[in-house]
């Protein structure tokens, strides 16, 4: 396994220019199962996550070719509806290709998918709204495997108990080619989800509301394929303009939609962050930063995926700041890490925390938790004094492209070495 080294306190300079959403990428990638045409997807980051996402594609049999950042994808070959449970245990966005071959092909086997380790993420909710649309589910099922069968899915009403983005996305996805009208209740509005609508749409799909709590999708018995150009990643964007602000730096962001930020930008300024915003850039500024409470909220409110990189901030915040994650358990966990840095955290419960500063961190060796900590980590680097190792940097590498050389490009002295 690969580590970076990172020797911190350097100042950053000049623009770093944010890729195509992840979150995004994948789903369209997903959305390509409902037909049998060839979809091109733009400026789609080449990250670990979208490669895991197309071996089991591949596997399955589809043709995949990458130009630049631009993949296309010919899913007519695919015979089968059962993914590789070693592939798709490596990945959670692997549940996304449920819904699309059960509505191809009548029916699916999935094992049970991997990701992230951060706190309990069932897919009970998925099952459910599959069942909702007259799916069926083996009674042989196991913890870890699913079988579905389907002759042929029908709109139904889906109230879903709680707001989950990717839940939306795979019953949007599986309704397009389900006979009748679908409506989804309590819907996720992530500026992803009326991206992947408006894609769909353009390849014959009948979705509207996609952006608001309630979403309609009118059955069509065929999609075309398409073309689909990436939105920019917001998270990226929220951790680049963070890790300015951590490193006390003034950097460009650009490439990025800050009106999909409104909330991370007026939670930053509140903490006292200097930036300027533009139609498509944000530019940080040397700050004097001030403790903050926060709370994640699902979209528009601040993301529980910049929830720890902005904690990293409060470490260098005066006062006493209060983190309360909302959407996950267990996504606190990896403050014991900036804590070995030396920063001021206490633990209230699995889902809040207390940061006092500003604190002096220091280098240590980390490991990467998951995605996002393992980005909060690097930024902890960057301000660290001394040299930082963080290994299992593949987890941050399922979510950011070439960052080494990303960073480097502004004056981050950081290396990645083979273990």
């Amino acid at each position: 396994m690969s580590k970076y080294l990172i020797t911190g306190q350097a100042k950053l300079t000049g623009e770093i220019a944010v890729t195509g959403a992840k979150n995004a990428a994948l789903k369209a990638i997903a959305a390509s199962v409902l037909t049998d045409q060839p979809c091109v997807i733009k400026n789609c980051p080449d990250i670990e996550d979208v490669r895991r996402l197309t071996d089991i594609l591949t596997d399955l049999g589809a043709i995949i070719n990458w130009q630049g950042n631009a993949l296309t994808i010919n899913n007519r070959p695919i015979k089968k509806a059962n993914p590789d449970p070693k592939l798709v245990k490596k990945l959670r966005s692997s549940i996304m290709l449920a819904g699309p071959l059960l509505a191809r092909f009548g029916e699916v086997t999935l094992a049970h998918p991997g990701g992230c380790i951060i706190g309990q993420r069932p897919i009970d909710m998925f099952l459910a709204g599959f069942e909702k649309m007259g799916a069926t589910i083996n009674d042989q099922q196991t913890e870890d495997c699913y079988t579905l069968t389907a002759k042929q899915l029908t709109g139904a009403k889906i109230i879903l108990p709680w707001i989950s983005v990717t839940v939306t996305e795979s019953l949007m996805l599986t309704a397009c080619l389900a006979r009748g009208v679908t409506t989804i209740i309590n819907a996720a509005m992530e500026p992803e989800i009326p991206a992947l609508a408006d894609y769909l749409n353009r390849q014959g799909a009948k979705i509207s509301g996609a952006g608001t709590p309630r979403i309609t999708i009118e059955g069509v018995s065929a999609l075309t394929g398409g073309e689909i150009e990436i939105i920019p990643d917001r998270i990226e964007a929220g951790s680049f303009a963070i890790m300015g602000l951590a490193t006390n730096s003034s950097i460009k962001i650009t490439h990025c939609r800050p009106e999909h930020l409104e909330t991370v930008i007026s939670t930053l300024e509140r903490a006292g962050a200097r930036l300027t915003v533009g139609p498509d850039y944000i530019i940080t500024k040397p700050s004097q930063l001030r403790a903050t409470e926060l709370r994640t909220h699902e979209y528009p409110g601040f993301p529980t995926d910049l929830q720890a990189p902005f904690a990293v901030l409060m470490t260098q915040a005066k006062g006493q700041s209060l983190i309360h994650e909302t959407i996950y358990d267990g996504r606190l966990f990896y403050t014991d890490k900036l804590k070995q840095m030396g920063a001021n955290i206490i633990m209230c419960d699995p889902h809040r925390v207390i940061i006092t500063g500003p604190t002096e961190l220091y280098g240590r060796q980390l490991e990467s938790p998951d995605l996002r900590a393992g980005m909060a980590l690097l930024i902890a680097g960057l301000i660290a004094t001394g040299q930082t190792t963080i290994d299992n940097v593949y987890q941050i590498e399922r979510g950011y492209e070439n960052i080494v050389n990303r960073l480097r490009a502004l004056g981050a002295a950081i290396k990645k070495i083979a273990d």
